[in-house]
């Protein structure tokens, strides 16, 4: 399908608006991916606040042309998946991760974030930084373990004093 001009800068205006907002982007390989696979992919990535795209190499060149993921531009080669996380630096690095589990032919080549590049070996770690909720209950936990911990310290000292 051929795009004109017009359409062209519709494409532009919407991903750039997008690229503005997110704070990383994972960019893969979708060669041999299935249809109905990157569709529950779609449906995944919306339930996470992770917009997806396919985009003309090209065109998401000229997007990313003043923008955090400048750094991304020498990786822009053949058939690319672009993914933006909009929530959470680490949320479109753990789908894609997760994803690639299941899709061998799915293969991620770089991520971006905070102008930095993380190649495909070390994308765990951007992938394994906790979410709000996540630092959020794990802070709760460790509250009510001290809190537990010295309430029974207390016991144990009232009781060694009888």
């Amino acid at each position: 399908m051929s795009l004109n001009i017009t359409k062209k800068k519709m494409i532009i205006a919407k991903i750039s608006k997008i690229n503005k907002h997110a704070l990383s982007a994972v960019i893969a390989d979708f060669c041999g991916v299935n249809s109905n696979n990157l569709n529950e992919l779609r449906k995944k990535s919306r339930k996470n606040d992770i917009i997806i795209s396919i985009v003309r190499n090209k065109l998401l060149k000229l997007i990313i042309k003043n923008s955090n993921f400048k750094c991304l531009e020498p990786f822009i080669k053949g058939p690319i998946l672009i993914a933006y996380s909009l929530k959470h630096p680490g949320a479109a690095a753990r789908l894609f991760n997760n994803f690639s589990k299941l899709n061998e032919n799915f293969k991620i080549k770089v991520a971006a974030f905070d102008n930095k590049i993380i190649n495909s070996e070390n994308i765990n770690l951007l992938a394994d930084l906790p979410t709000y909720k996540e630092a959020i209950t794990r802070f709760i936990v460790i509250i009510k373990d001290i809190s537990i911990g010295k309430f029974l310290r207390i016991l144990l000292a009232i009781k060694n004093i009888k």
